[in-house]
């Protein structure tokens, strides 16, 4: 398995990262260790969970159930030391965790201690905030979106604060270092800046939702982590099932994520079954796997630290292991082009 450098942090990871958020919820802990146990034999050694996991839906009563399944795996194989383990901070508004409390020098301790204690280790080697105090655009809020509200001010003195409390447990050997998720260029940017001027742990990655049908990455953020050495954790590579192909033909299959959200979180649009038809076409003419493409397609953006992909079965996972070595040739990435242009945002 190919590896990129996690930004300056020295650590390097696999081009494909196993994402974790159905687990306890689409995926039980016996599949979702043996989907531990799979990646790990094909060289990814790379986890990414979030202590509000599982999701599809998100409920008060399976809060960090996630971690805890990866936490008795742990425990039970004694491969810590084998993984290198990602997990989020939730922000203001999630109601399930905390109250909705924002992220701040006081919700730190206590929430890494938490994970902690959840996976049964005693240090993170990644420790994200899930999306910015502030808000984000992301989430499809990109169409309405207005900063003229937010407070540079108090953006400012929260990173600050917040620097403060990662600091010390970066000193404390909880943590090892500092990712974003769901952030803007500007935000990341002020991390970077804020980082430099009062000290704290540098942003090492950032993870934004990334694929062939979601390309906002491609412009400032772009341009910022390639630049500062910032590397994209890329989650929903295979826009949540639909570059399957799988939604084609208004089919929703049994146990798929449709069928517990019908508007897929706001991806389901008029104008996305004809974009993916777009990209199902060009690995029919060129004779290749959808799943494989799109994942590999991912690999070649030159932002790209990792590609977060999930499965809810092992079937699914083993499938989406045929990407690996995938290399995708000029005229694929050409067409692939073509096929963006004439099908921008779908949703």
């Amino acid at each position: 398995m190919d590896r990129n450098p996690m930004g300056r942090t020295g650590l390097t990871v696999p081009w494909l990262c196993l994402g974790t958020m159905t687990f306890g919820s689409q995926t039980d802990a016996a599949t979702a260790h043996a989907q531990i146990d799979m990646a790990l034999d094909h060289g990814i050694d790379f986890l990414d969970a979030a202590e509000m996991y599982p999701v599809n839906p998100v409920r008060a009563e399976t809060i960090g159930r996630t971690e805890e399944i990866i936490g008795d795996w742990f425990e039970r194989t004694g491969r810590r030391n084998e993984v290198i383990l990602a997990t989020k901070h939730s922000g203001e508004g999630m109601k399930h965790v905390r109250d909705g409390a924002p992220i701040s020098s006081k919700t730190i301790p206590e929430t890494v201690e938490g994970s902690l204690k959840r996976l049964k280790t005693d240090h993170i080697d990644l420790y994200q905030f899930h999306w910015p105090n502030r808000g984000s655009y992301m989430f499809r809020k990109n169409w309405t979106f207005d900063p003229s509200g937010q407070n540079r001010d108090d953006t400012i003195a929260h990173m600050e604060d917040a620097l403060g409390a990662l600091q010390r447990e970066v000193e404390r050997g909880t943590i090892g270092h500092f990712g974003l998720s769901n952030e803007s260029a500007w935000g990341t940017a002020q991390w970077l800046a804020t980082a430099e001027r009062v000290g704290g742990p540098r942003v090492a990655t950032i993870q934004n939702e990334y694929s062939l049908l979601c390309r906002m990455f491609d412009t400032d953020l772009s341009e910022l982590c390639v630049n500062e050495d910032v590397g994209l954790l890329a989650y929903s590579p295979l826009a949540t099932g639909f570059l399957t192909g799988k939604y084609q033909n208004d089919r929703v299959p049994d146990g798929s994520r449709m069928t517990l959200n019908d508007t897929m979180g706001g991806r389901n649009t008029p104008r996305v079954r004809p974009a993916v038809t777009a990209y199902l076409e060009i690995a029919e003419k060129h004779g290749l796997d959808p799943v494989h493409m799109a994942l590999a397609w991912c690999r070649t953006r030159p932002f790209m630290a990792s590609v977060i992909f999930g499965a809810t079965t092992l079937p699914q996972l083993e499938h989406a292991l045929g990407a690996a070595d995938l290399l995708l040739p000029d005229e694929v990435l050409s067409d692939i082009d073509e096929a963006h242009r004439a099908h921008p945002m779908p949703y």
